[in-house]
């Protein structure tokens, strides 16, 4: 009888010691760490490219940490963020964090009804002005990831005047956009000023879909782009629309948030990203340790938060791998700015001054100076891109969005 009471209380003790392990995202055995938990909110789920860069961070943050992601997913730019944020504040949440610009507001709401959990948005604009010891943007240096995927496509063009395949007048790039935010312009801007940097005839021509995901509108997009003489792709929207309409059409593409070479073998040459694992470490580390997160925080290449995939050789110009690691160590060691204001004019004038939208306000005020010793210093003043100028070589399609 007592080996028989003996063996149910051993049984038991397995099954409680295993229950506890799948409360940590990492299923290690600190049962201390693996009661914490991380709130997650996604304006969209795993389908959006956007998106489940995020989610693959989290869990992997996570994971590394030994506590549990709680994830929201769909959860649009309205009252729903706020709804969430209190829900998971009930779950137990310690930290909760957003992934999209316009849940900023409903985040800033829930941080001061709900004093004692962090709050952390991802391309906020608002954290440095709003005060708050438990509210916090986050963003990174994407500008120079999409500057090297520049070069890629720069390289890529070339080896297409080289071949005869175009002349170099017809060197134009097509970029598909979500909106027209300064997050956006800073990007296609960065793109084209790295394919520039290799390409000097590059011209490029952008288009807007009025969403951040929408597969139908972004495969539009890029087709309406190679009908107008685009001869290569890249994009700032979520789908895969934009690359599947290139796969179709058998114009080379440069893709965001991660490689699209399964299904686009034929196009594909590279995609930027931010890993977004180095700042939800440290963000939830700080929660769990009681110490203080910054206001704004800047990921880059030498934190791990700025990265390309690997480069698709069947697809991509011969000497691309070379230029792009040549590119980057420049980058890294301040010898190389993406927005040196002697690589670009705006209306044929070169910048020595100008103010841009730092602290946010209603009606985009300017009120920081942003150039200094010859460059645009973005994400310098605040995480999130401020860099709204529309430079010569440019041409924008449709503005409305």
């Amino acid at each position: 009888m007592k080996k028989k009471v003996l063996s149910l209380v051993l049984a038991f003790m397995m099954i409680f010691a295993f229950s506890v392990t799948l409360t940590g995202c990492g299923g290690g055995d600190d049962s201390e760490d693996a009661a914490f938990k991380v709130g997650f909110i996604c304006l969209h789920d795993e389908n959006s490219t956007y998106d489940k860069n995020f989610i693959d961070a989290a869990n992997a943050a996570c994971e590394n940490l030994n506590v549990e992601a709680v994830i929201k997913t769909n959860i649009p730019e309205g009252q729903e963020c706020y709804d969430a944020a209190a829900e998971l504040v009930d779950a137990g949440c310690g930290i909760i964090f957003a992934d999209s610009f316009g849940h900023e507001d409903f985040m800033i709401q829930a941080a001061k009804d709900f004093p004692e959990v962090q709050f952390c948005h991802s391309t906020g604009t608002k954290a440095h002005t709003e005060g708050l010891d438990n509210y916090h943007n986050a963003f990174a240096s994407i500008y120079e990831g999409r500057y090297l995927a520049g070069i890629a496509a720069g390289m890529k063009i070339n080896e297409m005047i080289d071949a005869g395949d175009i002349t170099a007048d017809q060197a134009k790039l097509g970029y598909v956009g979500a909106f027209t935010y300064a997050e956006v312009v800073s990007g296609y801007t960065s793109f084209f000023l790295g394919a520039r940097s290799v390409c000097e005839s590059a011209t490029m021509e952008v288009t807007f879909t009025g969403s951040w995901y929408d597969e139908a509108l972004e495969k539009e997009a890029a087709n309406k782009l190679i009908n107008d003489g685009c001869v290569l792709i890249s994009q700032h929207a979520d789908s895969m629309g934009a690359p599947t309409a290139c796969e179709s059409k058998g114009v080379p593409n440069v893709s965001y948030n991660g490689s699209t070479k399964d299904a686009c073998p034929e196009t594909f040459i590279v995609s930027s990203r931010i890993d977004w694992t180095p700042y939800y470490e440290y963000a939830i580390k700080a929660a769990m340790d009681g110490e203080a997160i910054d206001a704004d925080w800047t990921g880059t290449l030498a934190t791990g938060s700025v990265v390309l995939t690997d480069i698709n050789e069947d697809v991509a110009a011969e000497g691309t791998a070379k230029a792009i690691e040549e590119a980057q160590a420049k980058l890294e060691a301040g010898e190389l700015k993406v927005f040196d204001t002697a690589t670009f004019t705006v209306e044929g004038k070169t910048l020595d001054s100008y103010k841009a939208d730092v602290d946010t306000d209603a009606d985009y005020t300017p009120d920081t100076e942003v150039i200094k010793d010859g460059a645009f210093l973005e994400s310098e003043f605040r995480s999130a891109p401020y860099f709204d100028l529309q430079i010569d070589g440019i041409k924008l399609l449709d503005t409305k969005f």
